[in-house]
């Protein structure tokens, strides 16, 4: 019995060493890019066209922060939403256009800026255009979504 154990020591070091050791393949998402969130802005613009305030604000975090031009910051999705219903009068139309966009080194953060355009009626039923640009924070959520965590604007004659 004791000429035994060193035997089945030897054996149990020999497959440790020689045999593969079987690890589970982890299938990483890829990492998101500068143009991963310049993409997002389309659909994020394209659901606010669709779908109103409920698309528009379903691309922003529950504890997002908006900062509007000459106003007061505005915390919350709830309060955000708040002030978003103008965008289920069908005569208004919000378009933006990302100029440039980054990603943190992590992965997990980023931002995109650029120029947008609010077109309403006026009271005599005459086209209103409004200009201006914008930054917008987008931070990795735990479901691998991104969402908008921080918004601001700044109204502009001309982008």
């Amino acid at each position: 019995m004791k000429s035994f154990l060193p035997v089945l020591g030897v054996a149990v070091l020999f497959a440790a060493i020689v045999l593969p050791v079987v690890r589970p393949s982890v299938s990483a998402s890829p990492k998101a890019t500068a143009d991963t969130l310049k993409n997002l802005e389309g659909e994020f613009m394209k659901a606010a066209a669709e779908k109103g305030s409920a698309g528009y604000m379903s691309y922003y975090a529950d504890d997002s922060v908006e900062v509007p031009n000459g106003a007061t910051l505005i915390q919350g999705k709830a309060n955000i939403a708040k002030g978003m219903e103008f965008l289920d009068d069908k005569n208004n139309r919000l378009t933006w256009t990302p100029v440039g966009a980054d990603i943190s080194s992590s992965g997990d953060l980023g931002y995109t800026y650029g120029n947008y355009e609010f077109t309403s009626k006026d009271k005599d039923g005459k086209a209103a255009v409004q200009h201006g640009k914008y930054t917008s924070i987008w931070k990795l959520q735990k479901d691998g979504s991104w969402k908008v965590v921080l918004d601001m604007g700044n109204a502009s004659e001309r982008q």
